[in-house]
């Protein structure tokens, strides 16, 4: 009977732990980060996070990052898919001679970027610099002020694909840059400005490296669209406004 008692006290002892364990190495599907928040903080709506370096190891894979409330939430890397998203609040990642967003997710990372305001204050090297990841979707964001390229995409993964929508890229050295290392990387641009950017607009170098432009404006720039070493560019309709020098490979009308 003493034999029993020990190893049911043992099986309730090991229970326990169990659950004592298991909430410290969970992560969220949904965190939040906030300008008062706390990266020592759970980023639970009621104890958010500071910054989105802070939430995004407590984020779980496909899970999602919120902005609760106005706050510069610093640069981050991203090695997984997740979605960092601001609904119209005031989402600051500002830096200082180094990217702003790197995204580096694997070969079959998802990364959505949506209303984040990405300041490089003219030392910043790139606003959002993505290395690997098969789609990376950056919605409402703006980027300026980058000495590299607002949009810098260097993707390893075979035909990764980049859609930016609704989104201003300005006053970086370069706009948006396609130089994939995987084969046939795409970026597709809509309803999106970009502006006195100081060397190009868009930017394709390299065979299979493509870019899709539809609505958009490309301007205030020397070169409007730049294509190197074979690789092309559509544009979609009579829809953009393009100033500078460069051309597209095909202009396919709307049917």
């Amino acid at each position: 009977m003493k034999v029993v008692r020990f190893f049911l006290s043992l099986a309730v002892l090991l229970v326990a732990s169990v659950f004592l364990i298991a909430p410290a190495s969970a992560q969220a599907t949904r965190t939040w980060v906030s300008g008062v928040g706390d990266d020592a903080n759970p980023c639970s709506r009621t104890a958010p996070c500071k910054t989105f370096a802070g939430a995004i190891s407590k984020t779980a894979t496909s899970g999602e990052i919120n902005v609760l409330d106005p706050g510069g939430f610093g640069a981050v890397t991203i090695t997984k898919s997740i979605t960092i998203r601001s609904d119209h609040i005031e989402a600051g990642v500002l830096v200082s001679g180094t990217n702003a967003i790197i995204v580096n997710a694997g070969a079959t990372g998802k990364v959505v970027l949506e209303g984040l305001d990405i300041e490089g204050l003219g030392t910043g090297l790139n606003g959002v610099n993505i290395l690997s990841g098969q789609a990376v979707y950056i919605i409402r964001c703006d980027i300026r002020r980058f000495t590299q390229n607002g949009v810098n995409s260097i993707s390893s993964t075979a035909g990764a694909r980049v859609f930016i929508q609704n989104s201003t890229i300005n006053m970086n050295n370069g706009g948006v840059n396609v130089k994939g290392t995987g084969v046939g990387n795409a970026v597709a641009i809509v309803d999106t400005l970009i502006d006195g950017n100081a060397n190009f607009a868009v930017q394709a170098d390299g065979a299979g490296n493509i870019l899709a432009i539809a609505r958009s404006s490309l301007t205030g720039s020397p070169t409007a669209v730049s294509l190197l070493n074979t690789a092309t560019a559509t544009s979609f309709g009579p829809s953009s406004v393009v100033t500078g020098g460069g051309a597209f490979t095909t202009t396919t009308p709307f049917k």
